[in-house]
């Protein structure tokens, strides 16, 4: 190599170095947040839809979800918080996914949709929201009854209902805090 081209190597890297720390942190780790807000209030998400006490268990989740960053204190009012986490769980629909052979749902997806605004008490900013969060989830059926009715099929399975509920809150906590 002649000298100019190792020249030319190194300025590409000197140049190039300060880019790779472009913001790239492991998932569940990053905050996008201001430094200032230690204190997060998680009023109990607005239950559009009828199933029974989806509203306490999404909100219960994403209080957990919050907590288990370390971060940040959670609490369940809005009085002496820096940031507000509001959810409306607008709708919640069930259909089939796959079937077998007989033309039977063996699978069935439940969608969750939520309206989420998460803002500061300070200036009253909103830093994250989404009036149409959708979450999708797969379940097994153990038998074979049709299943219509989102509350029906939730209120049979409570494990169905808490693994919506946990992955609905991880995936909106994410959302916040990592600003995907």
């Amino acid at each position: 190599m002649t000298q100019s081209r190792v020249c030319h190597v190194f300025v590409a890297l000197v140049l190039l170095v300060p880019l790779s720390g472009c913001g790239y942190s492991l998932s569940g780790k990053g905050s996008f947040l201001p430094e200032w807000i230690k204190v997060i209030g998680v009023p109990l998400f607005k239950n559009n839809t009828n199933v029974f006490d989806l509203e306490r268990r999404v909100t219960d989740k994403v209080r957990s979800e919050l907590l288990g960053r370390g971060k940040y204190k959670v609490q369940p009012d809005v009085q002496g918080v820096d940031a507000i986490l509001y959810g409306e769980i607008t709708s919640v629909t069930v259909g089939p996914a796959a079937v077998n052979e007989k033309n039977q749902a063996t699978r069935y997806v439940l969608t969750l949709t939520a309206n989420i605004e998460f803002k500061t008490v300070r200036d009253n900013k909103v830093l994250w929201s989404n009036p149409s969060m959708q979450f999708r989830e797969e379940y097994d059926v153990s038998s074979t009854t049709t299943v219509s009715d989102p509350a029906a099929f939730l209120g049979n399975d409570v494990n169905a209902l808490e693994r919506l509920a946990s992955s609905f809150a991880r995936s909106i906590v994410s959302a916040i805090l990592e600003a995907f």
